[in-house]
């Protein structure tokens, strides 16, 4: 399990009361977003939404949506960025917008202690040029528009899993396009939506 700025235990409470917007430009408080009772969500973090690494993992999440959804695995992808930046991504992948949510203070990432920094950000080449095809596919609308104020392109992401209130699934990104592997979050999804 990922090591998060605050107890597994408290990670859910701590998150919940962090304000962020819809893609719409609603503010929405994280607790708001699924059942924390006995809902299962998924809450990808994305670096920021001009990031084309982040547009590939969005596109991947888009992917697996509906398998996510036939479960009852609410998908919540959030990056950092105003909701303008956010309808930038939506509509250039597209992805729904009801999945989609902004963190322009980027207060959810601080509270799951997500990695931050310009040495993380460098990405690897090598590992880049291995996706290539992916890149390309979710990079066909791109829009270096989308990328928010200097500082907030340090972010790294992260992907978590909750039942209810219940971390089930945590992994932060070491680096720039270091995703959390989705058939681990699927299987992990199948799994919980089943019991």
């Amino acid at each position: 399990m990922a090591e998060a700025a605050v107890s597994d235990e408290h990670l859910a409470d701590a998150l919940g009361e962090v304000t962020i917007f819809t893609a719409g430009g609603e503010q929405v408080k994280v607790k708001d977003l699924w059942d924390q009772q006995e809902g299962v969500a998924v809450v990808a973090l994305l670096r920021h939404f001009g990031c084309f690494c982040s547009w590939e993992l969005a596109l991947a999440l888009k992917e697996v949506k509906e398998k996510l959804d036939s479960w009852g695995v609410k998908v919540v992808a959030v990056g950092v960025g105003t909701p303008d930046k956010a309808k930038l991504l939506a509509h250039g992948l597209p992805f729904p917008m009801d999945s989609l949510y902004a963190d322009p203070d980027r207060k959810a990432y601080e509270v799951l202690g997500l990695h931050y920094g310009l040495l993380r950000t460098l990405a690897n080449p090598v590992e880049l040029s291995a996706r290539l095809g992916a890149l390309k596919k979710s990079t066909s609308n791109y829009t270096l528009k989308a990328t928010p104020n200097m500082s907030s392109i340090l972010q790294q992401g992260g992907m978590f899993v909750f039942k209810g209130k219940k971390v089930v699934y945590a992994r932060k990104d070491e680096r720039t396009g270091d995703h959390a592997p989705l058939d681990d979050v699927i299987n992990v999804c199948s799994k919980v939506a089943a019991a």
